[in-house]
Protein backbone atom coordinates (compact mmCIF):
# COMPACT_ATOMS: atom_id res chain seq x y z
CA UNK A 1 0.00 0.00 0.00
CA UNK A 2 3.15 2.29 -0.01
CA UNK A 3 2.28 3.13 -4.05
CA UNK A 4 -1.30 4.36 -2.73
CA UNK A 5 0.49 6.42 -0.40
CA UNK A 6 2.40 7.96 -1.99
CA UNK A 7 0.53 8.63 -5.16
CA UNK A 8 -2.01 10.29 -2.94
CA UNK A 9 0.47 12.22 -1.67
CA UNK A 10 1.84 13.15 -5.01
CA UNK A 11 -1.63 14.10 -6.64
CA UNK A 12 -2.32 16.30 -4.02
CA UNK A 13 0.60 18.45 -4.05
CA UNK A 14 0.69 18.50 -8.19
CA UNK A 15 -3.13 20.02 -7.40
CA UNK A 16 -1.54 22.38 -4.70
CA UNK A 17 -3.90 21.15 -2.05
CA UNK A 18 -3.04 21.29 1.78
CA UNK A 19 -4.38 17.90 4.13
CA UNK A 20 -6.66 19.81 4.80
CA UNK A 21 -8.09 21.42 1.58
CA UNK A 22 -8.13 17.38 0.71
CA UNK A 23 -10.09 16.49 3.05
CA UNK A 24 -12.78 18.87 3.13
CA UNK A 25 -13.10 18.46 -0.73
CA UNK A 26 -12.89 14.62 -0.06
CA UNK A 27 -15.34 15.01 2.38
CA UNK A 28 -13.09 12.99 4.69
CA UNK A 29 -11.78 14.07 8.02
CA UNK A 30 -8.39 15.44 8.81
CA UNK A 31 -6.93 12.27 10.52
CA UNK A 32 -7.87 10.02 7.69
CA UNK A 33 -5.96 12.16 4.72
CA UNK A 34 -2.63 11.86 7.41
CA UNK A 35 -3.14 7.84 7.86
CA UNK A 36 -3.48 7.64 4.18
CA UNK A 37 -0.61 9.36 3.41
CA UNK A 38 1.35 7.80 6.29
CA UNK A 39 0.64 4.39 4.97
CA UNK A 40 -1.58 3.18 7.95
CA UNK A 41 -2.45 -0.31 7.36
CA UNK A 42 -6.00 -0.62 7.68
CA UNK A 43 -8.35 1.87 5.83
CA UNK A 44 -11.77 2.22 5.02
CA UNK A 45 -11.86 1.43 1.12
CA UNK A 46 -15.51 3.33 0.51
CA UNK A 47 -13.36 6.66 1.92
CA UNK A 48 -9.79 5.41 -0.17
CA UNK A 49 -12.53 5.91 -2.81
CA UNK A 50 -13.56 9.23 -1.94
CA UNK A 51 -9.96 10.76 -2.04
CA UNK A 52 -8.98 8.74 -4.81
CA UNK A 53 -12.35 9.74 -6.92
CA UNK A 54 -11.20 13.92 -6.78
CA UNK A 55 -8.03 12.57 -8.56
CA UNK A 56 -10.29 10.63 -11.65
CA UNK A 57 -9.42 7.50 -10.34
CA UNK A 58 -11.07 4.45 -7.71
CA UNK A 59 -10.35 1.18 -5.91
CA UNK A 60 -10.07 -1.54 -8.07
CA UNK A 61 -8.44 -5.22 -7.82
CA UNK A 62 -5.23 -5.13 -9.92
CA UNK A 63 -3.71 -8.61 -11.10
CA UNK A 64 0.10 -9.66 -9.35
CA UNK A 65 2.27 -11.99 -10.81
CA UNK A 66 2.57 -14.99 -8.78
CA UNK A 67 4.61 -18.37 -9.24
CA UNK A 68 2.78 -21.21 -10.00
CA UNK A 69 3.59 -24.06 -7.67
CA UNK A 70 4.18 -27.27 -9.67
CA UNK A 71 2.20 -29.99 -8.16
Amino acid sequence: MKELAEFIKKKRKQSKLTQPELAERAGVGLRFIRELENNKKTLRLDKVDQVLRLFGHTVGPVQIKREIEND
